[in-house]
């Protein structure tokens, strides 16, 4: 099933890049976005994590912002830290069409079923309100 996600990776010829914060957000959480990208960039992912994760914590409810730092977590190998990641950028942009499209999500889960898992504090998953992208 790894190989058929990993082909399904490189098939695709597009690659995954950090998104910009959507406009109003934590001018912080801004800056910390843009040198994340800087360190994503030029692989050096341990330092693009770090900016990713202060840029979540500058902008709890911005999409991108967890969506970037899923993107670290995965390429760093923290798989369910990244599922984690992914599923609330999904969560918190329902409409971004880069977050729910990208193959990145897509192992986690179809935007187009009947409801979105969210994970909640203490490890457990309950149906989210909403079915996916409006």
């Amino acid at each position: 099933m790894l190989v058929g996600a990993v082909a399904c990776f490189k098939s695709k010829g597009k690659p995954l890049v950090p998104l910009a914060l959507e406009s109003g957000v934590n001018p912080q959480a801004v800056m910390l976005t843009e040198q994340g990208t800087q360190a994503y960039q030029a692989r050096q992912f341990d330092d693009a994590k770090n900016y990713f994760s202060q840029a979540v914590a500058a902008a709890p409810q911005s999409g991108p912002a967890h969506y970037n730092y899923a993107l670290a977590l995965n390429v760093l190998g923290d798989k369910e830290q990244a599922r984690q990641q992914f599923m609330e950028a999904a969560n918190l942009a329902p409409g971004d069409k880069v977050i729910w499209d990208s193959p990145a999500l897509s192992p986690y889960g179809d935007p187009q079923s009947p409801k979105v898992y969210k994970q909640y504090p203490g490890g457990t998953s309950r149906p989210g309100v909403g079915s996916g992208p409006r």
